[in-house]
């Protein structure tokens, strides 16, 4: 009898459990990874076993099997397998396959963006206080994650206000004659010029992570006391900072307890999930320092109806393959394989995390809250993809295509008279704009006129394509594109035509975007190959739904042709001497004030450079003087 809610083979779904059984004798009790692969070789599913005999034997029994997992037996071809030494190195081969391969019937987490912390940097007799994303220094001071850069500047402008620490650079520092606006508007105490001290700085400084570590009232009190003391001394000026330093302390004070702030939580992360109709959102809040840094919402892929234990064990492994744990971690539901997921954190953080499911307490309510976050970030997420299916419903009927498309890749070129030129395309689908998969193209033809629009939508697309079709001639994953948005008319699309049939791809519609008479928005023309131009009327939802498509890939295209533009300015020769990395660079540069300067030093003068060694300094004076 078949369990209700599981699904027992059909008849030609028989084969699927002959060939999994055929691989039992093979198999010994060991730990590992197995892969579930499809007709095509693609890959279906990947998993983890304690036992990899006994986990594949349950997929060759006939019954018992959720509707997901007896569709994905349906469909398996041929397995592989991998064994490991533990069964942590099981759990965490698994997660790197999973990000790596993205499998249909797996738990995929799609965004794994990197948090941004707070860095206090020990290089610097007057360290610096900074926003720092990236691999850690050894000597530094770090204090994070923060959920949001927006939290980071928050507290870093906090810190300026109570600390007045410094945020220039060490080359600003260095070269500094007289104190700057920081210090005009009360943000820095000047160290540059002499105005404060080094052990006064470093005072501050101990008070700015004791700050950051929770420690508020003691430096309340402390600040109280030397305001006291100034007013008494009569030194009326040092007493209204230390009333300002005050103030803006007590204002971070009242705002947090506004918040969400534990008393008894001193260092946890919050993961509350929520599933509704096959989707999930995973809230994650940090608690550090008794002090919520800020909290983000995910919404991984469920691997096509995969339950909460598994679907917050392959969060929790694909989150922290690149992040820091904190000591505890706060769950909303059970884990699959629970002491599996915290000895894999422990070894991460090399000290002890505990996995916890609070029932009482503040833990409780902050799983509690964060559980509600996540149900109000997937009914908001619902409700905008709902919206967006309606616009792409409506896309696809204005233009005639065989359907909504699922992937839009919108195009657009940027550059000032050819100088700087680039490519962009930008990516939306039923999501929304799909950030991740933004590329930008230096242009790279030489036999390009500059300002040749064609030619640069011509070498974009034929390298977009190209490597599309080496690492996917089949089409076999989502990265192919349903429908192509073109900035621009019958050039552009003419010169997309051309490319596109050299290509011999010729079954994924185009269409230019050209602004129409006055170039106002609500008046452009649309352009397909072979077709009269048309237009769509002003109060229709899908020529809005176009307009933010082209301006999203305007402005990707801007932003990209800036940076490359302030990377030109900023270039020197340096850029081009062999083991002058940017290190060395800024140290040459401090030393001399300049590339020229560089270029006509004494090679004594550039074995005095702090950082540059002898073979290098030669290095760098036969670059310079043996140019013929």
């Amino acid at each position: 009898m078949i369990e209700e809610g599981k699904a027992g083979p059909r008849k030609d779904d028989l084969r699927g459990f002959e060939i999994i059984r055929g691989y039992l004798s093979s198999l010994d009790n060991s730990p590992g990874v197995y892969r579930m692969l499809g007709e095509q070789g693609d890959v279906l599913y990947v998993g983890k076993a304690r036992n990899l005999r006994k986990r594949v034997s349950n997929y060759a029994k006939m019954t018992g099997h959720t509707a997901r997992i007896g569709r994905m037996i349906s469909a398996t071809k041929t397995m592989m397998f991998l064994t490991t030494r533990t069964e942590t190195e099981a759990l965490l081969l698994e997660q790197n396959l999973i990000k790596q391969l993205k499998p249909k019937y797996n738990v995929l987490l799609r965004d794994d963006k990197s948090f941004p912390s707070i860095a206090v940097t020990r290089s610097h007799d007057f360290p610096m206080v900074r926003k720092h994303r990236g691999k850690k220094a050894k000597n530094d001071t770090y204090f994070g994650p923060f959920a949001s850069a927006g939290s980071v500047n928050r507290t870093l402008n906090q810190l300026q206000k109570i600390f007045l620490i410094r945020n220039c650079t060490d080359s600003m520092f260095s070269t500094r004659t007289r104190p700057c606006l920081q210090y005009q508007i009360a943000r820095c105490s000047a160290p540059c010029v002499g105005h404060i001290s080094k052990e006064d700085y470093e005072q501050s400084v101990s008070d700015a992570e004791d700050f950051l570590k929770g420690k508020t009232n003691a430096i309340q009190e402390k600040l109280a006391s030397e305001m006291a003391q100034a007013s008494s001394e009569m030194e009326f000026e040092r007493a209204a900072g230390l009333r300002d330093r005050i103030r803006a302390l007590t204002q971070v004070q009242t705002s947090h307890s506004q918040g969400i702030n534990p008393n008894t939580v001193s260092e946890a992360d919050v993961i509350a999930l929520h599933q509704s109709s096959g989707q999930a959102c995973v809230q994650v809040f940090f608690i550090r320092a008794n002090q919520s840094w800020g909290n983000r919402a995910y919404f991984p892929n469920t691997g096509i109806g995969a339950e909460a234990p598994e679907i917050l064990e392959a969060f929790i492994g694909q989150f922290y393959s690149t992040k820091t744990p904190a000591k505890q971690i706060l769950l909303s539901n059970e884990v699959e394989n629970q002491d599996l997921v915290q000895q894999l954190l422990t070894d991460k953080l090399e000290r002890k995390v505990e996995v916890l499911i609070p029932q009482r307490g503040e833990k409780f309510e902050l799983v509690e809250n964060a559980l509600r976050n996540a149900k109000e970030s997937l009914a908001r997420r619902m409700a905008e993809s709902a919206v967006q299916s309606k616009l792409l419903a409506g896309l696809s009927d204005a233009f005639d295509l065989d359907g909504p498309p699922k992937r839009i890749e919108v195009y657009d070129n940027s550059h000032i008279q050819g100088a700087h030129a680039v490519g962009a395309m930008i990516v939306a689908g039923a999501e929304g704009f799909e950030k991740s998969s933004y590329r930008k193209f230096n242009i790279k033809g030489t036999e390009i006129t500059p300002g040749d629009d064609f030619g640069m939508m011509k070498e974009v697309l034929n390298r977009r394509f190209k490597r599309l079709i080496k690492e996917d001639p089949n089409r076999e994953t989502e990265f192919w594109p349903d429908l192509l948005l073109i900035d621009g008319g019958a050039g552009q699309i003419s010169a997309v035509d051309e490319i596109l049939k050299e290509l011999g791809v010729q079954d994924v519609p185009y269409i230019g975007v050209a602004k129409g008479e006055d170039r106002d928005k609500g008046k452009e023309e649309f352009y397909r190959p072979n077709r009269r131009p048309f237009a769509l009327k002003r109060n229709d939802p899908v020529l809005y739904f176009i307009q933010r498509l082209r301006d999203e890939a305007h402005r990707f295209a801007i932003g990209t042709h800036r940076q490359k533009r302030a990377k030109a300015l900023t270039a020197t020769p340096l850029d081009e001497v062999p083991g002058v990395g940017a290190t060395r660079k800024r140290a040459l540069l401090a030393h001399f004030g300049s590339a020229k300067a560089v270029s006509r030093a004494a090679l004594q003068d550039l074995r005095a450079v702090e950082g540059i060694s002898d073979a290098l300094a030669g290095s760098i004076y036969d670059f310079f003087h043996d140019k013929g």
